[in-house]
């Protein structure tokens, strides 16, 4: 039998409370900053990307930092600094509507906010989490790796996976009702529920996480900075990293656009949280199977398949709009869609996501595969950075917040080619997978060629 640390079962045990903390608040994070502090759709889209890629480019940098003071003093100031500031998220718009500025309940009524400088007080409050978030992302699978042997690792990262699945999973199903009970000012009571989680894994941090392993020192800023550089100047992998943000666009907008879309079009009763649960679900159950199904082919060939099925996932969440109001399986059209669409889109995720660190690897040069491989989630920092804000353009145009219609009659009329938002990210799919189709094309011809030229 198995048997693991001590520490690697706390690390193991407060990531699972991080997962939860996190996507209690990420799902829903453009509605707290346009029901709750009054952004509109574009400018709560634009801050949700900078928050989100930031917590995709910054682990790199952050990693190395704790490698030089110490695991456990990282874990600490990372849970401090998420304790503080999902707690801020929450006491903020206390402070706010003891001020006059807006009063909340089933709907938040603004005096004045939206023209406040007092609405950016936010902004400070996001940065402590994104440079928490950021170490626990390094520190947390890095801890993973040194508590555990060759022998042992790959079972130890199964854990782990096991672990951020069940804590996103769990996180979103809190969600949906606090927000039906209390509307608004439950997305603003979310936060102290986050609070909590962060500040228990904290305390077990602090009492019960002291590792031995303690070997390495890491590597320094100049050199990061210098892999990053290569990482940039070479056009195989940024045309890569490119290509695959097309996937993560598409499937960032759970996120960035579906709960908005669903609460607008179906109404208050809609359930967001649920809906995202789908994706970890099928990626868990799939994920082994498309892994086995594919291991006689290439990575690149497996990955395209995935491409092809994303355009997919975006139509046939359009058709939800289309298809009469009728419920099919008791779910309103728009909401069944939107399951059968992240549904698939968790099928595809399945195809590229575990090929594509192997492909990456592969294409960095030898003997620096490691430091090239801290690099290997730009994909998130492009996808997110553009397709949050993206979302927000889309949404005020095709589905804007119903607050802003003086009669349902208008806001139907407002939002009747609200299915629009989903061909943008059907095209955004297609050109994406036509784009990868055509990289795998020219890479063989050049890999060919190399080949060629070596053997004469």
């Amino acid at each position: 039998m198995t048997k693991f640390s001590k520490a690697f079962w706390v690390a193991n045990s407060v990531e699972l409370l991080e997962r939860l903390a996190y996507y209690a608040v990420f799902i829903v994070i453009t509605l707290y900053l346009s029901n709750v502090w009054g952004f509109s759709d574009i400018e709560a889209g634009a801050i949700s990307g900078i928050f989100s890629a930031m917590l995709y480019f910054l682990p790199t940098f952050t990693g190395a930092y704790a490698d030089k003071i110490g695991f456990r003093s990282s874990i600490i100031l990372a849970f401090t600094l998420l304790t503080i500031g999902y707690a801020g998220l929450g006491i903020l718009p206390t402070l706010l509507e003891s001020a006059g500025l807006v009063s909340y309940g089933m709907k938040a009524t603004f005096s004045g906010l939206e023209t406040s400088h007092l609405r950016w007080s936010i902004a400070p409050v996001l940065v402590l989490i994104v440079i928490g978030g950021a170490f626990i992302k390094a520190v947390i699978s890095g801890t993973v790796a040194r508590e555990t042997t060759s022998e042992t690792r790959a079972k130890g990262y199964a854990i782990f996976y096991m672990m951020v699945n069940i804590g996103a999973f769990t996180g979103k199903t809190v969600v949906d009702p606090l927000r039906r009970s209390l509307g608004d000012e439950g997305l603003v009571y979310l936060n102290f529920f986050s609070a909590s989680m962060t500040l228990l894994a904290l305390i077990a941090v602090f009492f019960f996480y002291k590792s031995v392993k303690t070997e390495g020192q890491g590597k320094g800023f100049k050199e990061i900075g210098s892999a990053l550089l290569k990482v940039c100047m070479n056009g195989r992998l940024i045309a890569l990293i490119l290509i695959i943000s097309g996937f993560w666009m598409i499937q960032s907008q759970m996120y960035a656009t579906m709960p908005k879309y669903v609460i607008r079009m179906i109404g208050e009763d809609a359930s967001p949280g649920w809906y995202a649960n789908v994706n970890p679900l099928i990626v868990f159950v799939c994920v082994n199977f498309v892994t086995s199904l594919m291991r006689k082919r290439t990575a690149l060939l497996s990955m395209t398949i995935g491409m092809l099925i994303i355009p997919f996932s975006a139509l046939i969440m359009s058709f939800g709009n289309q298809v009469g109001t009728d419920y099919i399986l008791g779910l309103h059209p728009i909401a069944f869609m939107m399951v059968v669409g992240i549904a698939l889109q968790a099928i595809a995720e399945c195809f590229i996501s575990p090929r594509f660190l192997e492909y990456f690897s592969l294409q960095s040069p030898k003997g620096e595969e490691g430091l090239y491989l801290g690099f290997s989630h730009l994909h998130s920092f492009f996808s997110y950075l553009f397709a949050f804000g993206l979302s927000g353009f889309l949404l005020e145009k095709y589905c804007p917040d119903p607050r802003n219609f003086a009669s349902q009659a208008e806001y139907a009329a407002a939002t009747v080619n609200a299915h629009y938002i989903w061909y943008v990210f059907v095209g955004i799919g297609c050109v994406s997978a036509v784009a990868l189709l055509i990289y795998g094309q020219i890479v063989k011809r050049i890999d060919k060629q190399k080949l060629e030229s070596v053997s004469e």
